[in-house]
C-alpha cells in the first residue's frame, strides 16, 4: 500500500479535480477514478524514493513533535531551507515522516529474532 500523503500536493489536487470533472460528465466511473488515484499514490512514492537526489539542509525552532503508528510529525517555526546557493525562510513548517515497509520489516525481524552481541547472524 502506498502512502496517500501526496494527494494534498498541487499535483495531487489537480489530478483529483480533473477526475471529479470526468466523473461529473460521466466520462469515467468513480471506480476508475479510484484506480487512477491508487496508481498515482504508487507512482509518486516510487518516483520520490528512487529519482530525487537533491539534498536540502534546514534549521528552525521545534514547536511540537509527535510519534504515532510509526509516523513522526514535527512542527518547526522560523525555518531556513538551504540548498547550495539558495536560501528560503518560512514562518512555519510541518514535516511528516513515515517508516518504509523495509524498515518496519527489519524492526519486526529484530524484535522476533534478537541478535546477541557476539552473533551477528539473523535467522528467519
Amino acid at each position: 500500500m502506498a502512502y496517500q500523503l501526496y494527494r494534498n500536493t498541487t499535483l495531487g489536487n489537480s489530478l483529483q479535480e480533473s477526475l471529479d470533472e470526468l466523473i461529473q460528465t460521466q466520462q469515467i466511473t468513480p471506480q476508475l477514478a479510484l484506480q487512477v488515484l491508487l496508481q498515482f499514490d504508487k507512482a509518486i512514492n516510487t518516483a520520490l524514493a528512487n529519482r530525487v537526489r537533491n539534498r536540502v539542509n534546514f534549521k528552525g525552532s521545534l514547536n511540537t513533535y509527535r510519534f504515532c503508528d510509526n509516523v513522526w510529525t514535527f512542527v518547526l517555526n522560523d525555518v531556513e531551507f538551504r540548498e547550495v546557493t539558495d536560501l528560503v525562510k518560512v514562518d512555519k513548517v510541518k514535516i511528516v515522516t513515515m517508516a518504509s515497509a523495509e524498515t518496519l520489516l527489519m524492526k519486526r525481524v529484530e524484535r522476533d529474532h534478537p541478535i546477541s552481541q557476539t552473533d551477528r547472524t539473523v535467522y528467519i
